[in-house]
């Protein structure tokens, strides 16, 4: 009886530590988006708010998912497409920008219509894409070190910037005009002038190596690096490019967003986790929980004003490609 006793008392112990936990993580999962016939990886996503439409880059599929995320499923699927890793949105444009890891296109579609108005010929490997809305132009990384800049509109390639390395994730500033740049090749940030369109700066990435995704914390001059070898969340200094703090993170990472509100940075990885680390103060960082996933889950999506996550996961064994959703709480004392 003793013994039955105590291990109730156990599993209750666990059980509440185990909750403990997912109410410290700051994140609670409410839903689930299937994503059908979408076979392979599932790369990078892109949100427009204005359409409420959540794109999804299925690169061993060739094709983009484009997700109502009111409705809560896939309402049209771009086809035609060569492993497409990322995805830009020109809002007031009506210009969408897929570029593909295959044959190095960036493939421009309306996103009325979704027929394919333009293209740009980059030739190998591109990769994470970003519009700057400032100077109303897409910002794509490519090739053996290559950032270029192209009209939404027109379809052109205005400028090109070369680098140490393929570039992985980078980040644009809103208010100032630097571009951080990931090179894990060369172990470094680059840091680019927007306005020149050159290399400013080149901090090194010390403690870690691997440095794949990134975001950025522009109020405090902040900028948080996800690195794989080991995985570890490496915090800089935007103004010296000082290393400041780090913290274990989810192996296999290859996304990480900053939420301003809750001071938090979830970092999604191909391990089975979303890790979550609270931001202290401007210079110390802890490990506010991790949520387990699903092995392979590496790429996510965060929506500051709707307070949602979106983890892509991919379909292996019985386990269906489908996109789950979180919502944000406050990470517990």
């Amino acid at each position: 009886m003793r013994t039955r006793i105590l291990l109730a008392i156990c599993c209750l112990l666990t059980a509440s530590l185990s909750a403990r936990g997912s109410a410290l993580a700051g994140l609670r999962e409410v839903g689930i988006i299937p994503l059908p016939n979408v076979e392979g990886r599932i790369d990078h996503m892109a949100y427009d708010a204005k359409s409420g439409r959540l794109y999804a880059a299925a690169l061993g599929n060739d094709t983009v998912e484009v997700v109502d995320v009111a409705q809560g499923k896939v309402i049209h699927v771009i086809r035609g497409l060569h492993e497409p890793q990322g995805i830009g949105i020109a809002a007031a444009a009506h210009r969408i920008m897929v570029a593909n890891g295959k044959d190095g296109s960036c493939r421009i579609f309306d996103d009325r219509s979704f027929q394919q108005v333009g293209l740009v010929d980059l030739k190998d490997d591109a990769d994470n894409i970003r519009y700057d809305a400032a100077s109303r132009r897409f910002c794509v990384g490519y090739g053996d070190g290559g950032l270029a800049c192209i009209d939404p509109e027109t379809g052109k390639q205005l400028a090109d910037v070369k680098l140490d390395g393929h570039p992985e994730s980078f980040q644009l500033e809103a208010r100032g005009r630097r571009i951080f740049v990931n090179v894990p090749t060369a172990h470094q940030v680059a840091v680019i002038d927007r306005d020149r369109l050159r290399i400013v700066a080149k901090w090194p990435v010390k403690g870690a190596a691997a440095n794949f995704p990134m975001a950025l914390d522009e109020t405090d001059h902040r900028l948080f690096i996800g690195c794989r070898s080991p995985a570890r969340l490496l915090v800089l200094d935007t103004q010296t490019g000082k290393l400041l703090a780090s913290a274990p993170i989810v192996g296999d990472t290859d996304d990480l967003f900053y939420d301003l509100k809750h001071k938090c940075i979830y970092v999604s990885g191909g391990e089975g986790k979303i890790t979550i680390v609270r931001q202290e103060t401007t210079d110390r960082y802890a490990v506010a929980g991790e949520l387990t996933t699903i092995p392979g889950a590496r790429t996510s999506f965060f929506v500051p004003d709707a307070g949602t996550l979106y983890l892509a996961v991919p379909h292996r064994g019985t386990q269906r490609a489908e996109l789950r959703v979180f919502k944000t709480e406050p990470p517990g004392p």
